[in-house]
Parts: structure tokens; C-alpha cells; sequence
């Protein structure tokens, strides 16, 4: 399926947000997500099933000040 990730059109074969975090060397990184501008909390990943040309942001914490 061709996704954006992160501004980037990818072809990756997962039908969830947590498939697609695995399949990318996410899984297990605490990180915020959202699907098409919506915030999808760390426990809904599992159940939200993507689409095809879903736009996926990925956003890990940063330090700093």
C-alpha cells in the first residue's frame, strides 16, 4: 500500500498504525502519531486500520530548551 510517512510516499504492507510502526523501526519508541492530521493516542494504534495514501506523521520527543 503507498502511504505518505513523514512527508515521504512509501509502499509498505500494513493494515494498522502499529503494523506500520514495526514495519519501520518504530515499534517499541515512544512516539506521537496521526493519520490524515489526527492524533492517534498509543493505544488505539492497533485498531486503526490504514487506507491507501493515508498521510502518517511519526513525531519523537525532543530535548532541549
Amino acid at each position: 500500500m503507498k502511504l505518505l510517512l513523514n512527508g515521504e510516499a512509501v509502499e509498505v504492507e500494513a493494515a494498522t498504525l502499529a503494523d506500520l510502526l514495526e514495519r519501520t523501526g518504530f515499534g517499541g519508541a515512544k512516539v506521537a502519531t496521526a493519520v490524515n492530521g489526527n492524533f492517534v493516542a498509543a493505544p488505539a494504534r492497533a485498531a486503526h486500520v490504514l487506507a491507501p495514501d493515508d498521510r502518517v506523521e511519526v513525531l519523537a520527543p525532543m530535548q532541549g530548551g
